[in-house]
């Protein structure tokens, strides 16, 4: 089974007032295993970025300006997602700014609901912990998931983390560190987290090099915003 563990960023919050997509983000994932063909891009969303939001992910209107648009990837980026399953938090948000732009785009695809299957684990959150808050931090405290290095939001971070959310939420996963002795219906809070044993090597997540060559523009763009950029 192929799935996508899928993110954006955007300028507001609201669509419907000319809001744009300006990060997406997609961690790959066949039979619940990564697969390193992750895809990320940075859109110029053609429209200045909120105050608000940009407090939210730090992405700025200087650090867009020069980035492809979301028409000039279209093709690609609905190459890449069709036929999968996307796995998204909160998957009205993201998918009403997607299909936005892709209506934009003018291309032929029809929204993204035609094309995939959808998803939305704030549903499947709110289903197993009714009543708890069940947003991307929260579920990392409950699962134990580590998002120290989330102090600003950004699409392929958070797509990360979702996908390490998700594979604990719905039963583990054996690529991550997790006990591989359950079967995938044991609930994810019978589950226990194996250590990594001295000497072994840790799981590392492998990016191209166009993601890498964005990830290096912005941190080089942040530094230049600040005197001691400790990100460095």
């Amino acid at each position: 089974m192929r799935q996508i563990i899928l993110d954006t960023e955007t300028t507001g919050l609201e669509v419907n007032l000319g809001h744009r997509v300006i990060e997406i983000g997609c961690i790959e994932m066949i039979n619940r295993r990564v697969t390193g063909n992750h895809w990320h891009h940075y859109l110029n969303p053609e429209r200045e970025i909120d105050s608000g939001a940009f407090e939210v992910h730090g992405i700025s209107n200087d650090f867009v300006r020069d980035k492809p648009r979301f028409a000039d990837l279209a093709d690609e980026f609905l190459a890449y997602v069709d036929g999968a399953e996307l796995v998204i938090h909160n998957a009205p948000f993201d998918l009403g700014f997607l299909n936005n732009e892709i209506a934009l785009s003018k291309t032929d695809s029809p929204p993204l609901e035609s094309i995939c299957e959808i998803l939305d684990t704030l549903l499947l959150a709110r289903q197993k912990h009714p009543g708890q808050k069940n947003n991307l931090d929260a579920l990392c405290r409950r699962y134990s998931i580590d998002n120290s290095n989330r102090s600003l939001h950004g699409a392929l971070l958070d797509a990360r983390i979702l996908a390490d959310v998700y594979l604990v939420m719905t039963g583990g996963q054996s690529s991550l560190g997790l006990d591989e002795g359950h079967s995938e219906e044991t609930g994810a809070e019978s589950m226990e987290i194996r250590p990594i044993e001295s000497g072994q090597p840790l799981p590392r997540w492998q990016v191209d090099a166009a993601a890498q060559q964005a990830n290096r523009e912005y941190v080089e763009f942040l530094a230049d915003q600040h005197e001691d950029p400790a990100w460095k």
